[in-house]
């Protein structure tokens, strides 16, 4: 396999950023250069924080070393689960070494390195799998090149090469080339990690391949594009993102330089993005095929506010950094690279972003509000725009979800297990009106807190962007354009989600039918018990606290619940929710106006919401 290395020399006609003359360090070459442990050692002795990371970190590694080495078990067409757990207890052995010199980590090490290379692939067929594990043998290889026997090392360097680079090579294999997501950015990654591993086993392959994914990988970095709105939404920006930045950090350590592509438009900006998108509730805004959970950490966050030199930032990492149990964070395959990256930062020295809103444009463009970044009872809203046809999207425009009294009472399912839809047959990837996508209950506007208009889907080829907000204090708002989601049946569809004077929420909608009359279905998705009070509030409940649902319209509202039991046998149970709001008939060619107040604890009195056009904007 090592003779492929020939053929690659002409992959690209353009000019390569890595020149045929370039050096290379010796091992270990990648993310952590000799003598850099020290470093770490300096961090750990001057603040506490890291002091108990290190050796959370060393307590896990010797968990792992008590465990058999991962077997090459797929669940449906993925080895992904085993790939990422390889990445895991590589990168934390491999750490743990280096950090300790205790022969039983590097031993560990050197024991799952051979059980993988004797694989007879790594699933090159969802390449995903074969990035994250290229990467993980490659991390032990480099950082246990000096101690590794002889034998070893050629094993697992022939794996590297045999099972990761030569794959990427095949076109059937290598389709993430030409991605604007999150595979473009993991697979180049872990072939990038490979090619650096064995460089000088197989200069001209591992150069080519470096240069490839310095070529390639600038087309997801331009969906971040122009303030750092990530499209994929909070759980993808943590894969794509971080190994984004796994890419970089361990391109500019090894070559001097990223060529460049830190400064993409809107790259480093993201990390404002991805901190606005968690609530008081340490919930994110889980938008597309994200969890709900929040608790993990992000250690590329550190990377960014290095890179960018604010502090400010890691607010919501210090926080789950503050708590006392970082047993949680162990399962973070990425975990090290928080020592790596924390920059020495002392963590009580991170002080709260002083703005209250965030506006990202984009793909996805996103408005994310609150009214204070210290109190845990404070109001928190996101809102988002796009389009359904993005990677991983739901058919969820013009959706939002609202943090008040340290619970979130609007909520978003996220995310289904893509094994339990695709073992029933689902084609789920898919981004035309009638993909198959769309009979998914947990993926439908129906189960969004946005609109639904005759009861059909949402247009998957519209946008909706984001055509104004405001940080004035007292009335904080982000407007939107649905117009293209709704076409056909309605001329006009704008919203506006607005935290007024600090105390509540208003979700204000603007339409103008077409031809026809239309029934328009207004929905929120809640943990909370619901009760329709009158005809136009709901009372919902939850831990002791309040929400009054309150509207006001141009036209009689019917006050409803809908239930969240899915239709279909393959879709997962929703339990301990409900669907609360109204709906509204509108006859043809009118225009038309729905006000949502959504209002913490006691009623806040009568208000009358201003149209849009009126709302403040441009601060």
């Amino acid at each position: 396999m090592l003779l492929q290395a020939g053929i690659t020399t002409n992959l690209f006609s353009q000019t390569d950023s890595i020149a045929v003359t370039a050096a290379i360090g010796n091992h270990p070459r990648i993310l952590l250069l000799e003598h850099e442990e020290e470093n770490i050692r300096n961090t750990i002795a001057a603040d506490p924080v890291w002091q108990r990371m290190h050796e959370a970190i060393l307590s896990e590694c010797d968990k792992i070393v008590a465990e058999p080495p991962v077997e090459r078990i797929k669940i449906g067409r993925r080895l992904l689960d085993k790939s990422r757990e390889a990445l895991r207890r590589l990168f934390f052995l491999s750490y743990g070494y280096r950090m300790t010199q205790q022969k039983k980590y590097l031993d560990r090490a050197e024991k799952e390195m051979l059980a993988i290379a004797a694989f007879s692939d790594w699933n090159p067929s969802h390449f995903l799998d074969v990035a994250e594990m290229t990467m993980a043998v490659s991390i032990g290889y480099d950082w246990l090149y000096q101690e590794l026997p002889a034998g070893s090392k050629a094993v697992i360097k022939a794996a590297i090469i045999e099972k990761g680079l030569s794959p990427s090579l095949d076109p059937k294999n290598n389709s993430w080339l030409r991605a604007e997501h999150n595979w473009n950015q993991v697979c180049n990654a872990g072939m990038t990690y490979g090619a650096m591993a064995v460089y000088e086993d197989a200069p001209a392959l591992c150069r080519s391949i470096i240069n490839r994914a310095i070529k390639t990988i600038v087309k997801p970095m331009q969906e971040y594009a122009p303030d750092g709105a990530y499209p994929e939404g909070y759980g993808y920006w943590g894969y794509g993102t971080s190994f984004n930045v796994l890419f970089l950090h361990a391109v500019k350590k090894c070559f001097g330089s990223d060529f460049g592509l830190s400064n993409s438009p809107g790259f480093l900006r993201t990390a404002s993005f991805l901190e606005n998108m968690t609530g008081p509730t340490g919930k994110p805004f889980n938008f597309s095929d994200a969890g709900e959970g929040g608790s993990g950490l992000q250690p590329a966050m550190f990377w960014f506010a290095a890179a960018l030199h604010d502090p400010s930032v890691l607010w919501v990492e210090r926080g789950r950094l503050l708590e006392n149990n970082f047993s949680a964070f162990m399962n973070d395959r990425l975990l090290p690279g928080i020592m790596l990256w924390n920059n020495g930062i002392k963590i009580n020295s991170i002080t709260a972003p002083k703005e209250l809103i965030w506006v990202g444009r984009g793909r996805t463009p996103v408005a994310l509000m609150r009214t204070s970044w210290t109190d845990t009872s404070a109001i928190f809203v996101g809102m988002k725009g796009g389009s359904a046809s993005v990677n991983h999207a739901h058919m969820d425009i013009g959706s939002f979800v609202m943090d008040a009294q340290g619970v979130r009472w609007a909520m978003d399912f996220g995310a289904q297990d893509y094994e339990s839809l695709e073992s029933k047959g689902l084609q789920i990837f898919g981004r035309t009106q009638d993909a198959q996508r769309w009979t998914v209950f947990r993926y439908i506007n129906q189960v969004h807190n946005t609109l639904t208009v005759n009861d059909r889907q949402q247009l998957v080829k519209g946008y909706a962007p984001i055509t104004g907000h405001s940080s004035d204090p007292s009335f904080l708002n982000a407007t939107a354009d649905l117009s293209e989601i709704y076409k056909g049946t309605l001329v006009k569809a704008l919203r506006g989600v607005a935290i007024v004077g600090k105390k509540y929420v208003v979700v204000r909608d603007e339409m103008e039918t077409a031809a026809a009359p239309v029934t328009i279905r207004w929905t929120m998705l809640t943990p909370a018990e619901a009760k329709i009070t009158n005809d136009h509030t709901i009372t919902l409940t939850q831990k002791g606290r309040t929400l009054l649902l309150d509207v006001t319209a141009s036209g009689k509202v019917v006050m409803k619940t809908w239930s969240t039991t899915p239709p279909h046998g393959y879709d997962a149970p929703n339990p301990g929710t409900v669907l609360v709001g109204f709906e509204l008939t509108v006859p043809a060619h009118t225009k038309a106006f729905t006000a949502v107040r959504l209002i913490p604890g006691k009623s806040a009195g009568q208000m009358v919401v201003p149209s849009l056009n009126k709302w403040p904007a441009g601060k």
